[in-house]
């Protein structure tokens, strides 16, 4: 159990590093509007210190009657930045035929990670497919038009050879309560292992909840699936939470006699739709799917059934405008510092993808 005073700290440096008002667009969305965004992945540094981002262009589209309302998830793009994510120029463009398996083709794409090893790069795609039918005695939960969330992998020696890589299928829940799963996020762990997380939905889409699996060091592949890591709260994030980043908390001040920690981020919500509230309640943003609020929790590295929330009674990140949404958090960190980029509500209602960095002096004192 973390103190009042060591929660209160890692509440601060979470809140720093997710800087509603010092934030600034990296990349905006296609048009200043509700219903379209760019974000859902993540940003890496190369060892030339070069930075890879990728996410995904969404446009407007209502899933509850299939996607035939809008484009919506229609493309995953990858970005360089030469210049300490000062700019940045888009080199690579996946369409959803692109990501598309024989016999399921993609009616959205969804979340993405980008993992960089020695003399590989490995891209973990979510997307909705077709071809791909609900469990028996549960087909009449499946609307017309819609498909199931998958996660898939490329896999190439480089960033840009990903372009050619092939499509390979990695999770699918096989379990109504599990029956959708996307949005993965990749952490490395300090043995050498891979953390993938991954938000998963009921065959009902009822809600949504967070699992993980583990690639070992030297591993071919991954071990079996924790479905249920971190599930929705019991208060403002009751409907659902979505893990987007792990970041390893610096070894500083009281931090540094404890084992090691990770901060996780993740999107939390009221309801999954927006709804009519009382006349006379306090009015505030309530999160619901697609306009989702951000949460943070804290778990020792490893000992992953410890998780613990900080965010219990109140979200720990609110835009100021448009629909309070903030969400798909990621922190990079590097010898300089944290750059963190986020999905940002705006006036508009549009959600670019904005970014705050955070130096690792300030970062050290906020904790020490």
């Amino acid at each position: 159990m973390l103190s009042q005073e060591e929660r209160d700290r890692l509440m601060r440096f979470g809140q720093a590093l997710i800087n509603q008002q010092r934030a600034r667009v990296i990349v905006p969305a296609n048009q200043p509007k509700g219903g379209f965004w760019f974000g859902g992945g993540n940003m890496v540094e190369a060892p030339d210190g070069v930075f890879y981002l990728v996410g995904r262009y969404r446009n407007a589209g209502d899933s509850r009657t299939g996607l035939g309302l809008g484009e919506r998830g229609l493309e995953l793009a990858v970005f360089r930045s030469e210049d300490c994510g000062q700019t940045f120029a888009k080199i690579l463009s996946f369409s959803k035929g692109d990501l598309s398996l024989p016999q399921h083709p993609v009616i959205s794409i969804e979340g993405a990670a980008l993992r960089l090893s020695p003399g590989q790069a490995e891209l973990f795609v979510s997307s909705e497919k077709g071809g791909l039918p609900y469990p028996p005695g549960l087909e009449g939960f499946q609307k017309q038009g819609t498909g199931v969330w998958t996660v898939d992998r490329l896999v190439a020696s480089s960033v840009e050879g990903l372009r050619d890589a092939q499509v390979e299928s990695l999770l699918r829940g096989d379990d109504p309560p599990y029956w959708h799963v996307k949005d993965p996020l990749a952490y490395d762990l300090v043995d050498g292992g891979l953390f993938l997380g991954f938000c998963t939905h009921p065959h009902s889409w009822s809600s949504s909840n967070s699992g993980y699996m583990v690639r070992s060091n030297g591993a071919p592949g991954f071990g079996s699936p924790a479905w249920d890591f971190l599930r929705r709260g019991v208060t403002w994030d009751v409907a659902m939470t979505r893990l987007t980043c792990l970041l390893r908390v610096p070894s500083v001040g009281p931090f540094a006699r404890r084992a090691m920690l990770a901060l996780a981020f993740y999107d939390g919500g009221e309801c999954v739709r927006n709804h009519e509230e009382h006349t006379q309640a306090i009015k505030r943003p309530r999160g619901y799917s697609c306009e989702e609020l951000g949460g943070l929790a804290v778990v020792p590295e490893g000992q992953w059934a410890a998780i613990e929330r900080l965010s219990v009674n109140l979200p720990a990140f609110v835009s100021p405008w448009g629909t309070g949404c903030s969400r798909y958090v990621d922190v990079l960190e590097t010898a300089e510092g944290y750059y963190a980029t986020w999905q940002q509500s705006q006036a508009d209602f549009s959600q670019p993808l904005v970014m705050s960095i955070v130096s690792r002096r300030e970062a050290e004192a906020l904790l020490s």
